[in-house]
């Protein structure tokens, strides 16, 4: 007897879950893998393509290259999910299964924030990224925001990131003296679990002269003035805005009557929802970690060993463990590294490694190593 699984989503979270159940079961297992988009990139791949180091098609990995015994790719858009029957609709198809896995990530809510299609820019989607590569050659003086505009959102060290770059980037062109920065996060530290972290980070902002702004979202824009403005009723005025959008499930999630205050709830030990059979890994659920990929790819391996057990009868495996590391671009051509468990504690807590040189080929190797096993690159 083949398992059926069906896994709504190829990033981290539905790649690693697809790869583990394909390794574990082999011809027993009959997986269907939907994505509404053809190929799969790095979250900081955005980073290059906004600043002009790498083109849009250098940093895509094309999800018909996956070869994986019992795994078939499909390129759809979901239209409907019904997780009491664990039946799914597509664009072009329907299918039901014995195993549902609800892989779909976060959108980003533009117009939660008014203003911020009009006046303004954000660098979390690719779109944003490739429109940045056109205006930041134009820009070439005053402020510069690079600002939060809800919670929680992908990757928290990214807006970190994107002030201390768009620092070496004004720096190499010769006008950072014409220029301002101004970072805006709704943290009191750039990484609050990890104290060290986020005191190397402050440091950095110190010494490049970024001016850190916690505790703060901006809540809209004023495209004519070029004002932000913050949830505390400031005004910033700025030249330049980066903004981080603010974050929702995909519409269709939503409307699967999944959703408890905005996000799937999970268990935390296997990531499965209140629905048999069903379960909820990466960016959509509200399991209690970060929205990022290296979490998603924690919460896969959990939900994969959870599903094998139940198709084998076997023992209940370890449960999530909720912990990862990320890496942190510091600019000047050094990363760092960041470990953070959120489960094993009291509290969530993380151990810095220091921003390096030699980083930046750990951080290379961690992309290769996935591109080997989710697609044989």
């Amino acid at each position: 007897m083949k398992l059926r699984v069906l896994v709504l989503g190829a990033g981290f979270g539905g790649l690693e879950l697809s790869t583990i159940l394909s390794e574990k079961l082999g011809d027993r297992l009959d997986l269907t893998l939907i994505d509404q988009h053809d190929s799969f990139y790095f979250g900081y791949s955005k980073f290059d393509v906004m600043f002009g180091h790498k083109t849009s098609d250098a940093i895509r990995i094309y999800y018909r290259d996956i070869l994986k015994l019992g795994v078939k790719f499909k390129q759809e858009t979901i239209t409907t999910i019904d997780p009491a029957s664990k039946k799914v609709k597509t664009n072009l198809d329907s299918y039901d299964t014995d195993v549902l896995v609800i892989a779909l990530g976060a959108d980003y809510d533009f117009a939660a924030t008014p203003g911020l299609t009009d006046g303004a820019n954000e660098f979390y989607s690719l779109a944003g990224a490739e429109k940045l590569r056109e205006v930041l050659p134009k820009f070439s003086k005053g402020r510069v925001i690079v600002g939060v505009c809800g919670a929680p959102f992908k990757c928290p060290p990214a807006p970190s990131e994107a002030a201390l770059l768009i620092h070496d980037y004004l720096v190499n062109r010769g006008i950072r003296n014409d220029c301002e920065i101004s970072l805006v996060m709704p943290f009191g530290l750039p990484i609050p679990p990890s104290p060290d972290t986020s005191k190397a980070l402050l440091k950095e902002f110190a010494d490049r002269n970024i001016q850190f702004i916690p505790k703060k979202l901006v809540r809209s824009i004023d495209p004519a003035k070029h004002i932000a403005h913050l949830d505390d009723g400031t005004e910033m005025p700025f030249e330049l805005f980066l903004g981080i959008p603010k974050h929702r499930v995909p519409v269709v999630v939503e409307q699967s009557g999944m959703t408890v205050n905005g996000w799937i709830p999970v268990d935390k030990g296997n990531l499965s929802t209140q629905f048999p059979n069903v379960y909820a890994i990466g960016d959509v659920n509200s399991v209690g970690t970060p929205k990022a990929g290296v979490f998603a790819e924690g919460a896969a391996k959990a939900a994969a060993e959870s599903i094998i057990a139940a198709f084998e009868s076997g023992e209940t495996p370890e449960p999530y463990k909720g912990n990862g590391t990320c890496y942190i671009e510091f600019g000047g051509g050094k990363v760092g590294k960041v470990n953070v468990d959120f489960f094993s504690g009291p509290a969530p807590f993380g151990t810095y490694e220091e921003a390096t040189e030699e980083l930046v080929a750990d951080k290379e190797q961690f992309a290769s190593s996935r591109k080997a096993r989710w697609f044989g690159i």
